[in-house]
């Protein structure tokens, strides 16, 4: 698949956020007297904006939902961003797409700010020509939002010319929406079954994988 402009997504596809992630949701639930002992019961949020998964696992209202975000984050800035490991292979693989001259961005439903110090901590920032996220208030979390705010702030009219991998479904169906390919990994928290329903243009099951599909 010959692309100038490859989108990432961050978790569960450049990075294995697990431990970070669930352990903050772990910690906001405690706050409502929800204790979660099976912190692989949790996995599902690792993926999706945070607000929806809170709203969809546990029935909150939007008042709790933002009480639980709130309580997410005091956990998640300080210690749960970086509870966090590149998956293997992912250095070289933006290191070979980098000497292809590809144009590398993220493109992840975490906020921006979120992304760009996780980018930072793995030293990997320099490979990515523009990180998209949302913010902080929850704009801009859908993927499809977050794939246009890419694709204008690079100025790419060319949508036959990109693509956005990622992990789960809302990576490819974001994709979908604004009419450009997909490639969807095994080795994050979607499965074969969900990567296919959503309509990824290809499917790969290991970060070698990939390279061999770009390069």
């Amino acid at each position: 698949m010959n692309k100038t402009y490859i989108l990432f997504d961050l978790d569960g596809t450049i990075s294995d956020p697990k431990e970070g992630i669930i352990k903050s949701i772990q910690y906001s639930l405690q706050s409502f007297g929800i204790n979660v002992e099976d912190l692989d019961t949790l996995t599902p949020f690792i993926g999706p904006p945070l607000r929806d998964s809170y709203k969809q696992f546990y029935g909150f209202n939007d008042t709790d939902t933002e009480k639980a975000v709130a309580k997410y984050r005091e956990y998640f800035a300080e210690t749960g961003i970086f509870q966090n490991s590149l998956y293997n292979g992912v250095v070289e693989l933006l290191q070979t797409l980098q000497d292809m001259n590809k144009q590398l961005m993220i493109a992840t439903s975490k906020p921006t700010v979120y992304a760009e110090k996780i980018l930072k901590h793995f030293e990997i920032d320099r490979y990515f020509a523009f990180v998209s996220g949302s913010e902080l208030d929850g704009r801009r979390s859908k993927k499809s939002e977050v794939i246009q705010y890419a694709l204008d702030s690079v100025g790419i009219t060319r949508l036959d010319d990109a693509v956005m991998i990622g992990d789960r479904k809302y990576d490819i169906l974001g994709a979908k929406a604004l009419g450009i390919d997909s490639i969807g990994v095994l080795y994050g928290y979607g499965d074969l079954q969900e990567l296919t329903a959503a309509g990824a243009t290809i499917i790969c099951e290991t970060v070698e994988d990939l390279r061999g599909v770009l390069s």
